[in-house]
């Protein structure tokens, strides 16, 4: 079955992990702890940040757990905030976060457009910072829908939002791919019988990735021409 859309993870795969969420979770934690050191160190071993180095731990909730589940780890370290406080806090602090593309997501959604293809994002993170992330970099409308972990549809690795999104576009799961950085992106789309697409732009090393995708790429800006090659 030949290839007829791809949905994209969004952080790592779109844009560049470390320099998004690496300074996020030093700006949400400065932000949190309000300069007291021995809390920003607590915090700092929990989600698994190098607050020096400013750089996400891989094994973190932060690289692909939803804000709701890094919301339960800050709970754990300040019991005076609820969960729901601290979710706000988060995706306020998330909107702001500064945006590094991987590649020029104009150029790749207009080779893949050029494919007959359909497009979506499917991220963990919540919907409203994720769209206003695409915005900020003028791509937003380059997808057909961008859904996030609190869209009513779950959260990988369940496959219910990749189905979700193959219904959106009246596109058959196994005429999907699902492209993204992590083991949830992969799990995911193996549960929900797509083809599975990893890219070296995140957390996960090839070693890891490669035991559930169909293929593993340097990044996205490769893409086309692999599903071209899977269309002949």
């Amino acid at each position: 079955m030949d290839i007829r859309a791809v949905i994209f993870d969004k952080d790592g795969t779109l844009f560049d992990f470390q320099s998004t969420w690496g300074v996020w979770a030093g700006q949400m934690l400065a932000r949190l702890t309000g300069g007291d050191t021995v809390l920003l160190e607590r915090l700092s071993y929990a989600l698994m940040y190098d607050a020096e180095a400013r750089k996400v731990m891989p094994g973190s909730v932060i690289v692909a757990g939803t804000p709701f589940e890094i919301a339960e780890v800050i709970h754990d370290c300040m019991p005076y905030l609820s969960v729901s406080e601290i979710l706000s806090q988060l995706n306020e602090e998330a909107e702001t976060a500064p945006q590094v593309l991987v590649t020029d997501l104009q150029v790749l959604a207009a080779d893949l457009r050029m494919q007959g293809l359909k497009l979506c994002v499917m991220t963990n993170d919540a919907q409203r910072p994720a769209q206003a992330h695409l915005a900020a970099v003028d791509a937003l409308g380059l997808f057909d829908h961008v859904i996030g972990s609190d869209s009513g549809y779950g959260a990988k690795p369940d496959p219910s939002p990749l189905l979700a999104l193959a219904a959106k576009m009246n596109v058959p799961a196994g005429a999907c791919v699902m492209v993204g950085d992590s083991m949830h992106d992969l799990r995911a789309g193996h549960a929900a019988g797509m083809r599975m697409v990893a890219v070296l732009t995140g957390l996960s090393d090839i070693e890891e990735l490669s035991t559930l995708a169909d293929a593993v790429l340097p990044d996205v800006s490769h893409l086309p021409t692999w599903i071209s090659a899977q269309n002949l």
